[in-house]
């Protein structure tokens, strides 16, 4: 069970969803203070208390730095070599972390899309802290303002979204995409075989990227829904459309109908 989704707190407190994640008692908190000081005890209680309990013998000092190291690499792809090497493990060591802390659905691992379109693909899943609250304490920002200026500011906002479509799209139905070369797209979501693109965005005026041009042609794309922090809704080309993060139900909505109103095409 996932913590509070966007659609179930109101568009008017988006702000406050990201800032402190989704789990109900850091969310309600009377001050950013109060739920700060909630989410810095559940980590240590998680990883003192509720990791034990499942059986599983990691030290506590060595789980927390690799999960506080995990928010540092937020957004990034897992490269298990790189992350062993500056804890002093091996890559099979943090492998093996990657999965505690996936299975007990704190952090994600978004799997690459790998279909051959003639060019060189990456092949190794992107990780994320599943809740946006839990990064921000792990990355100690207490607030907006300090968020804000963080330079994961924009990654903490790409793993807020993703987490929210996610949530209705199924996790066997959603993926990232890049190429060796650079050209990448956030969010592969498959829908009854057809597919839609996600790019996002923490910028109150973003454009149009060659990126999501290439990501649009290679994979075949219905539609590319580019989603930012501002209030509006309006077309950008064919086949691409910006929504506000207040619209993202309608890109659920854009996505069943297509699918749904379209023979099946088999990937």
């Amino acid at each position: 069970m996932s913590g509070f989704l966007m659609d179930e707190i109101g568009h008017d407190r988006i702000d406050r969803l990201w800032i402190r994640g989704g789990f109900p008692k850091s969310f309600l908190a009377t001050s950013e203070a109060a739920s700060l000081a909630w989410r810095e005890n559940f980590i240590r209680t998680f990883i003192e208390r509720d990791v034990p309990q499942l059986g599983v013998t990691i030290a506590a000092p060595a789980l927390r730095r690799f999960w506080t190291m995990m928010a540092y690499y937020h957004g990034a792809i897992w490269n298990g070599s790189e992350i062993g090497g500056s804890l002093g493990v091996a890559h099979t060591t943090v492998t093996r972390y990657l999965d505690l802390l996936s299975q007990a659905f704190v952090m994600r691992r978004l799997l690459p899309w790998g279909e051959n379109t003639g060019k060189r693909v990456v092949k190794s899943p992107k990780v994320y802290i599943r809740d946006s609250g839990l990064l921000h304490a792990l990355l100690g920002l207490p607030n907006q303002n300090v968020i804000s200026a963080h330079p994961k500011l924009g990654a903490s906002w790409e793993g807020f979204v993703i987490e929210q479509i996610v949530a209705w799209a199924g996790e066997r139905n959603s993926y990232f995409w890049a190429t060796q070369r650079g050209a990448e797209l956030d969010l592969l979501v498959l829908a009854h075989g057809r597919r839609f693109g996600f790019e996002i965005k923490r910028n109150e005026r973003p454009s149009v990227t060659r990126s999501m041009r290439i990501a649009l042609a290679d994979l075949n794309l219905e539609q590319l829904f580019l989603i930012y922090p501002g209030p509006d809704r309006f077309p950008m080309d064919d086949r691409i459309e910006c929504l506000g993060v207040s619209h993202l139900d309608t890109a659920r909505r854009i996505v069943l109908r297509k699918a749904a109103s379209q023979p099946l095409r088999l990937d």
